[in-house]
């Protein structure tokens, strides 16, 4: 049976999991750290994947939320008004353009808003 065992290294919690013979075997992190230290991946969090399918969201509605960020927020980094920015949002999938705007102001890739 392995071995569970919790540190916490700053700011961050980690946990680390032994192996049969008492090594560390695993390593396990917060996904957001490993979103971060792994800028190529493309891992679409289950709780982005869920608001696009239980809630019927667009991508980059789904992007938003999971980001905690307002229409309004977005809509300012892009430099538009929010309701030309809740229009966008709307579009299941909107022009190559519209899509790398949006992605850069959410940042992530724009490949992350051209799922359905």
């Amino acid at each position: 049976m392995n071995d569970v065992k919790w540190t916490r290294k700053a700011p961050t919690k980690v946990q680390i999991i032994n192996g049969s013979d008492g090594k560390p075997a695993f390593v396990v992190i917060p996904y957001d750290e490993y979103v971060a230290t792994h800028p190529g991946s493309d891992l679409i969090p289950h709780e982005v994947v869920g608001m696009m399918v239980m809630d019927d969201l667009s991508p980059a509605a789904a992007w938003r939320k999971h980001l905690g960020l307002t229409q309004l927020q977005v809509a300012e980094r892009i430099g538009i008004t929010q309701a030309a920015y809740a229009q966008q949002e709307k579009a299941k999938k909107p022009r190559a353009a519209t899509r790398a705007k949006i992605a850069d102001a959410l940042g992530i890739s724009a490949d992350w808003l051209d799922i359905n």
